[in-house]
């Protein structure tokens, strides 16, 4: 029967509410008078029957007009309930002037008693089917504890029991001083007792929902839901929610910046907005992660134009569609100028920064996947050393004031190509840097970016939803770590404050183990870690063994006397540099190597320079390895088969 109401048309139910309204009002008045009168049955005369219909039709009028039937009954809200309130107010006073008008005797708390049963019953009946509806639906639910009793909390508990998805049964509390107490008719419990709880209340995932002031500690936080082996997930940011981007029930994996486990470096705002407000500004690499994330935070500061310079079709279509949003959306009022092109086309370079006066270049473009490198020398060096070095003898010549070239924590005394090829790069900026003045040349070094490309994140992410195994390189490995929008904001910190040839280097706090965080992961998603001890866990971890040219520990200095800065966090490097003749003389021997496809060349010109390289085995490079071996006599190719990389 209910489920042939809810197939009603939508007019049916109205007329049905409307009649049932009517024969609760009239059932108010016949008992606010029994009760007044204290008669067991009281006989209403033809004077009050008039009066009762005549203030039922008035009160469904005003329910009408307030809007009562338009509510769905399965949502009905606060709204509702007060429309109801007013609705039985109005329905109240028409009773005492109807009484006074057609000179009924109507007792004085008759009007009370009745508004009081009427509100009671229009709103009980509303109440009780809104029950009955939702009541299965909310059993087959997945039962959910909401870590934070704040605002976003309620906020998320109030969408979550609309939706399909989800039944809220649980606040877990960080204050033990709320333990015990209710929050929307839900139990409040302390993080110290969550273990019971959970198991009390079959909680089948835990969803963080954090007010954005709340100063919770989310990586003790985490430390503490991460033993219970239960899916962890968050709600969207409030810039999210306040930009209309997400919605407070989309619920999502831990965000990057929870599984780093710190807080993000901040920006001093005045400083960057200063450096970038009106002016013409140029990103290599515009479509990459890097890149493309420094055009975002580059754009809100409202620059006069923004130049997207990105080899790759595809990706320049995706962030310039996305900029475009943003810039109507915000009402930014920037120019965008989406050019196809690579920083190796010297020409192609200088045109583009003539053409629209830039200003300030964020050289963001660059190979920097390690293995793919090492597996192409040329290509590697070609973009990584020449096509900085193009873009910035380009930018010297049309009086660009501010280049800053984004560099790697590899390039600190590399084992690699890709490295060596980012350290050349930088040798090569602090050489042009002393050879002149006009442009201000900056390089910000930092570590391993979560959520880029090649990111070990998604990587564990998609193999822990596909069953594992994890894939980790060795048990020992360790990692300095960074957001995406944090490394960004730095770029555009250091690039306001180089004087020239500086290198910036950011305070990232501990490495972590990359083991580690795989194990996190697996926990936070509600699964545990196989290994010979635990047989029957859900997902194994791996190990493959270092790629070529990987190393153990990564670096951020060079040198062991880092200078501080304006910014806390960020730290100088003071390091040796090239004289321009020496960088001349090795970009020339590089070039003359690469014409040649002389890749154990290359790799020996990187070495002898001095970029700290030390390869870790023999050159990668599959072209070249494949052309040595056609060389070879089999007795000589069986000897360095064992050294070419397996596919």
């Amino acid at each position: 029967m209910l489920i042939t109401f809810l197939n009603l048309p939508r007019v049916h139910k109205r007329l049905i509410s409307v009649a049932s309204d009517m024969i609760v009002l009239f059932v108010a008045i016949w008992a606010a008078f029994s009760l007044r009168l204290e008669q067991d049955l009281w006989i209403p005369t033809r004077e009050h029957i008039l009066v009762a219909a005549i203030t039922v039709v008035f009160t469904i009028g005003v329910f009408i007009r307030l809007g009562l039937y338009r509510a769905v009954i399965r949502f009905l809200g606060d709204k509702a309930l007060m429309t109801i309130i007013y609705g039985v107010a109005a329905s109240s006073l028409a009773l005492i002037v109807l009484g006074y008008m057609l000179q009924v005797p109507v007792p004085r708390s008759v009007p009370i008693i009745y508004g009081a049963l009427a509100f009671l019953f229009v709103s009980g009946t509303r109440l009780g089917i809104r029950m009955l509806v939702n009541h299965p639906n909310q059993r087959n639910k997945e039962p959910v504890a909401i870590v934070g009793a704040g605002e976003t909390g309620m906020a998320l508990a109030s969408a979550l029991r609309q939706g399909t998805e989800y039944r809220p049964v649980l606040f877990v509390t960080m204050d033990r001083a709320n333990h015990k107490t209710m929050i929307d008719d839900l139990p409040v419990v302390s993080i110290d007792l969550i273990s019971k709880h959970l198991a009390r209340y079959n909680v089948r995932r835990i969803l963080l929902a954090l007010d954005l002031y709340s100063g919770v500690d989310r990586k003790q936080l985490l430390s503490r839901l991460e033993p219970l082996e239960i899916p962890v997930q968050t709600v969207p940011s409030v810039s999210e929610l306040l930009s209309g981007q997400a919605r407070i029930n989309d619920i999502r994996d831990l965000e990057i910046e929870d599984l780093l486990g710190r807080d993000p470096v901040r920006p001093d705002a005045a400083v960057v907005a200063a450096s970038l407000f009106d002016k013409s500004v140029m990103v290599s690499g515009a479509g990459g992660s890097i890149g493309s994330e420094l055009c975002r935070q580059i754009l809100r500061h409202k620059p006069r134009s923004l130049v997207l310079f990105e080899r790759s079709e595809y990706s320049l279509y995706k962030i310039e569609r996305e900029l475009k949003r943003i810039n109507e959306v915000e009402s930014l009022g920037v120019e965008l100028h989406p050019l196809l092109g690579s920083v190796v086309h010297r020409r192609r370079c200088e045109s583009v920064m003539r053409t629209f006066g830039i200003q300030t270049v964020y050289h963001a473009a660059a190979y920097k996947h390690v293995p793919l490198v090492e597996h192409n020398v040329i290509e590697g060096v070609q973009n990584n050393v020449f096509g900085t070095y193009h873009l910035a003898e380009a930018a010297i010549d049309v009086g660009v004031e501010r280049f800053v070239l984004i560099s790697t924590d590899k390039a600190v005394r590399p084992t690699n190509v890709m490295g060596a090829s980012k350290r050349m790069a930088e040798l090569v900026l602090q050489g042009l840097a002393e050879r002149q003045a006009s442009t201000v040349f900056s390089i910000v070094r930092f570590g391993n970016v979560l959520g880029s490309s090649g990111s070990v994140v998604p990587l564990f992410r998609d193999q822990i939803r596909d069953g594992g195994p994890i894939t980790v390189t060795h048990p020992e490995i360790i990692r300095y770590f960074m957001t995406i929008p944090e490394a960004s904001q730095l770029v555009l910190q250091a690039g306001s404050m180089g004087a020239g040839g500086e290198v910036f280097v950011l305070d990232m706090g501990e490495p972590v183990k990359i083991a580690d965080l795989a194990r996190k992961m697996i926990h936070l998603m509600g699964l545990s870690e196989k290994t010979e001890e635990a047989p029957d866990g859900d997902i194994e971890i791996v190990y493959t063994g270092l790629r070529p040219g990987e190393k153990l520990f990564e670096e951020l200095l060079i040198s062991d006397n880092p200078q501080g800065t304006a910014h806390p966090r960020i730290m100088m490097a003071k390091e040796a540099f090239m004289s321009w003749k020496e960088v001349e003389k090795v970009l020339n021997d590089l070039t003359r190597a690469s014409h040649a496809f002389d890749c154990k060349t290359v790799v020996d010109t990187l070495r002898h320079a001095p970029t700290g390289f030390a390869p870790n085995g023999d050159v990668e490079d599959l072209v070249w390895c494949n052309q040595i071996q056609d060389r070879l006599s089999p007795i000589e190719r069986k000897a360095v088969v064992h050294q070419l990389p397996q596919s």
